[in-house]
């Protein structure tokens, strides 16, 4: 199993065959990612108003510009401009997020972490319900093709 730490630059293939550097984003850097895939493209004034950092620390403004600046040149976000506002937009996606987690923590296994996520006594009945007909989806997919 390979481990990786914030700031780690992962090789994958693209579909040409060459190889593209892909940012792994650092704790602080996911928080506003988060907050941009929820509020969609937005300034930096509105990441600082939403953004709660997970440990409690209350980020200055400027410190959430840099951040975002940095996060540009490793081409995690992307910015246009609207009068004489920057407005940012996450170019990485929740589900490249997503995707990179399951092949980092269960080597691309899908189904271990569908069953750890089974075994958590925390899931509601609607979460199950969810789930259920995700999985009834992917299977009437893959039968129908």
């Amino acid at each position: 199993m390979t481990w990786f730490r914030p700031g780690d630059r992962i090789e994958q293939p693209n579909q040409g065959g060459f190889v593209e550097q892909l940012p792994t984003p650092t704790a602080r850097e996911l928080e506003i990612l988060k907050v941009l895939w929820e509020v969609g493209p937005c300034s930096v004034r509105e990441v600082h108003q939403r953004l709660q950092p997970a440990d409690g620390e209350t980020l200055a403004p400027n410190t959430v510009q840099t951040l975002i600046r940095i996060m540009e040149t490793k081409g995690l976000v992307s910015h246009t401009v609207e009068g004489r506002t920057f407005i940012y937009r996450a170019e990485f996606t929740r589900e490249e997020s997503t995707t990179r987690f399951v092949n980092r923590v269960f080597d691309g296994a899908a189904s271990q972490l569908v069953m750890t996520l089974l075994q958590n006594e925390q899931l509601s009945a609607g979460e199950l319900e969810q789930m259920q007909r995700l999985i009834d989806e992917a299977r009437r997919r893959r039968l129908g093709s």
